[in-house]
């Protein structure tokens, strides 16, 4: 097993950042509190000043099983679009709402019977149901769309906070928008220090990327959105059909399908055993993957399965960024059951091909 820790990485939080919707923005410093949390036995007093911020309108940052999430009070617009602007977010691209339970899931969407049987199935886990949205949740929150992407994280921190904000809350992944999703601490504070009101540091993401989407506002369609961190087969085994592929306008209603999304500043070529090596200057070159290419790479970050290759992509990508390569080179991961579909995607779409 290979495990990376990103260093802590100090910057200037009076920074300036291109979205990747290409718009300049210029945020007002704000003075970030960071707190170390225990995992399964989360402090109270350290979840009760997180959920204030979170029904004063605030921006925490909480781990997940996934990554971790930039969460604000899923039910305030006014909130909601202090997510969108700390990340540089395109504002039609939804937000996914992280509920404590089944009854205040039901409050926010209508409900069909194979959602019930999924969420009766999976729930807590890294499994997002795209259903009907009710009224309740402001079109901020939706993209503009008239469904709703929720989901319940297996992580006790995220629940605890959920519990006592009581209210659900709205987090994409807490990163400049395009760029590696955090898995850490270190890269939270990287990308959001003077950004939001508070991060919690709840340790290393289990799983690594996000979360699996569906789409199941019609029964008899199941939409695979966008892979992620629960397995396709597994979803398939329960509702005894294959997921369809969704068509442009169904894209829309999941993050993660539209736009640039999980990419280092620097280059990510793709490398599938058999093949010529990609060129690249082997004295700034760092390479992932499952097997030893046996090339000359300055680093090589080697992994013994495909759940361990997963957990570590998006720290590999920040971890070659910030010593400065020319070049990231990955391995194409040939198996895409468990998280290698989702491994896949990630793979794809940071290097744009």
């Amino acid at each position: 097993m290979m495990t990376i820790t990103a260093k802590t990485s100090k910057m200037n939080p009076e920074h300036e950042i291109i979205s990747q919707a290409g718009e300049m923005n210029t945020e007002k410093v704000i003075q970030t509190i960071t707190a170390k949390i225990n995992t399964w036995n989360p402090e109270h007093e350290i979840i009760s000043q997180a959920a204030e911020i979170i029904r004063s309108g605030g921006l925490v940052s909480f781990p997940t099983e996934t990554v971790y999430g930039l969460g604000a009070d899923a039910l305030n617009a006014d909130a909601v679009t202090k997510i969108y602007a700390a990340k540089g977010r395109p504002s039609d691209n939804p937000l996914i709402l992280h509920v404590a339970s089944y009854a205040q899931a039901e409050s926010l969407v209508y409900m069909n019977d194979i959602a019930k049987k999924l969420i009766h199935e999976f729930w807590p886990s890294p499994l997002t149901l795209v259903l009907p949205a009710r009224n309740i949740i402001p079109l901020k929150t939706r993209g503009g769309l008239d469904t709703a992407a929720i989901r319940m994280p297996n992580n006790p921190i995220a629940l605890a906070l959920i519990e006592e904000s009581r209210t659900p809350i709205a987090a994409p992944s807490a990163n400049i928008s395009g760029r590696p999703s955090p898995t850490d601490y270190e890269s939270v504070y990287h990308d959001m220090n003077g950004r939001i009101d508070m991060i919690l540091d709840g340790g290393i993401c289990d799983i690594g990327i996000e979360s699996t989407v569906i789409d199941v506002t019609n029964p008899e369609k199941i939409l695979l959105l966008r892979p992620g961190g629960m397995s396709i087969e597994a979803i398939e085994s329960v509702i005894n059909s294959r997921l369809g592929l969704p068509d442009d306008n169904s894209k829309k209603r999941s993050p993660g399908t539209r736009y640039r999304h999980y990419a280092p500043s620097i280059p990510v070529k793709i490398w599938r055993r058999g093949d010529s090596f990609p060129d690249c200057d082997s004295n700034s070159c760092g390479y992932m993957g499952l097997h030893d290419p046996e090339c000359n790479c300055t680093e090589k970050i080697i992994f013994d399965d495909i759940k361990n290759y997963t957990r570590g992509l998006f720290a590999g990508f920040r971890k070659f960024e910030r010593e400065k390569f020319s070049c990231i080179v990955v391995e194409w991961p040939c198996d895409n059951s468990g998280t290698g579909a989702g491994l896949q995607d990630r793979i794809t779409r940071a290097s744009c091909v």
